[in-house]
């Protein structure tokens, strides 16, 4: 595995977007699902989910609070297999299939909940990284070439960390060492839904930045959910809004967040940066693009001002 190397790029340069896309490894045709259904409880998260994952990108999914985003992903890895109506397709089994080797599916696509760290149950760093390894089945010196390259990946040292206990760590490192335990499974999609909140803003570029970096130099797919538009502007190939359990819009970050009044109008912002340059051309100063970045706006206004 190759080791990573901080990069100011991976944040503050726009991604490029993938023009060449890989086979759909997730796909999403029509998803409806209620919780507690039939019940005086029933809820119905899912009326309507369709969407497609490529092979090696970064996709966002957006949407207000309760809008059934965690949802979605949860029947990404089979935590929800009950739907009512639909079809998931993951790396082309039919999750409905009741044949399917669910513990495979939950090593091929790894998913890290908003408070990761509230998950970890070893008192060892290094054991709790294993625990994934170990379930599969895998020898000693391979758990633990596991264990040294996800620790590396999220930035953790692994003769520093490995025989700490999980209780002396702080909020910060509880959250990698929680991710790293889903990276020692080696996936082939790595689902965050909402995993940055509550990490301070150096934590959460560091944390982005290593990600990208998994996704570039190893060819990770990448699911982001998240309430931080500026944070999925920066990362995002794509992005899909859900409202209501429903699709309401998708495409590249620039499309989504070249429309603010759309947005508006599903409880969503856009980009600080963005908004600038919005009001910008609304004064009669339009951008030669959206930016997403505040590298980005910093290159349009140069060529403004020069021109």
């Amino acid at each position: 595995m190759r080791s990573f190397k901080k990069s100011k790029d991976v944040w503050n340069k726009r991604r490029r977007v993938v023009n060449t896309r890989g086979r759909v490894i997730i796909q999403v045709n029509d998803l409806h699902h209620t919780y507690l259904r039939g019940t005086p409880l029933e809820v119905k998260a899912l009326k309507g989910v369709t969407m497609e994952i490529y092979e090696g990108e970064v996709v966002g999914i957006i949407g207000r609070t309760g809008a059934g985003k965690s949802t979605i992903v949860q029947h990404f890895n089979g935590l929800i297999r009950n739907r009512e109506r639909g079809r998931v397709i993951v790396d082309g089994h039919d999750m409905a299939d009741p044949s399917l080797d669910v513990r495979a599916i939950r090593q091929k696509v790894g998913l890290v909940f908003q408070h990761p760290e509230q998950q970890l149950f070893e008192r060892l760093v290094g054991d709790d990284i294993a625990f994934g390894p170990k379930k599969m089945g895998l020898p000693p010196e391979v758990r633990r070439e596991r264990v040294r390259w996800a620790m590396e990946m999220v930035g953790l040292d692994f003769e520093k960390f490995k025989d700490r206990f999980t209780f002396s760590l702080s909020g910060g490192e509880m959250r990698k060492v929680a991710i790293a335990g889903v990276l020692a499974l080696q996936p082939k999609v790595l689902i965050l839904d909402e995993s940055t909140t509550g990490i301070d803003p150096r934590g959460r570029k560091e944390l982005l930045s290593r990600m990208l970096h998994l996704n570039r130099e190893h060819g990770v797919t990448l699911v982001f959910v998240s309430s931080n538009m500026d944070e999925v502007a920066s990362i995002a190939d794509r992005i899909y809004v859900i409202d209501d359990g429903r699709t309401v819009m998708h495409g590249t970050a620039r499309e989504i967040f070249a429309q603010p009044e759309a947005l508006r109008r599903y409880g969503l912002g856009v980009p600080h940066v963005t908004t600038v340059a919005h009001r910008l051309a609304q004064n009669g100063i339009p951008m030669p693009r959206v930016p997403l970045t505040v590298a980005e706006a910093e290159e349009d206004i140069w060529k403004i001002l020069s021109s």
